[in-house]
């Protein structure tokens, strides 16, 4: 069996379905700057083919919690701004690293947190580990406040 050639750009069509991203989230991406098209002759958006592996960086960086800004950031850092190559990825993997770990230790202790809160019902402020652990937003002063980590 012979391996399909894929064409240097792709339409928008193909992109979607080889990243497994709606049209309109793809169009999405590209409001924000994460991914560029360019016009045919037939005025269709049509997308260099390195663009899949950004969509896919795209979704996986989504899927462990990190923001459409933050992505963009990481993505304008790239050395030729445009193809991620397995180097590219191995940075990308050690800058995250340690976010992904804080992550990982908040996610762990919310799960843990959990099972104390379920059934409870007492919606208190001043005692919830969950929501304000030890009241610290209290000592911050009146009004509302916002603990950050």
């Amino acid at each position: 069996m012979q391996k399909k050639l894929i064409p240097e750009w792709i339409s928008v069509g193909v992109l979607s379905e080889r990243t497994g991203v709606s049209i309109s989230a793809l169009h999405f991406y590209e409001r924000k700057g994460l991914i560029k098209s360019q016009r045919n002759v037939s005025n269709h958006r049509q997308y260099p083919k390195h663009v899949i592996r950004i969509v896919s960086l795209i979704q996986v960086a989504q899927r462990t919690g990190f923001s459409l800004e933050d992505i963009l950031l990481e993505l304008q850092e790239l050395p030729n701004h445009t193809r991620i190559t397995l180097e590219d990825w191995e940075a990308l993997g050690i800058r995250w690293q340690g976010e992904l770990d804080r992550k990982i230790v908040q996610l762990t202790e919310l799960r843990d947190m959990m099972s104390d809160c379920i059934g409870c019902g007492c919606l208190s402020l001043e005692r919830c580990k969950l929501l304000n652990p030890y009241d610290e937003l209290g000592k911050r002063g009146a009004g509302p406040q916002r603990l950050t980590g």
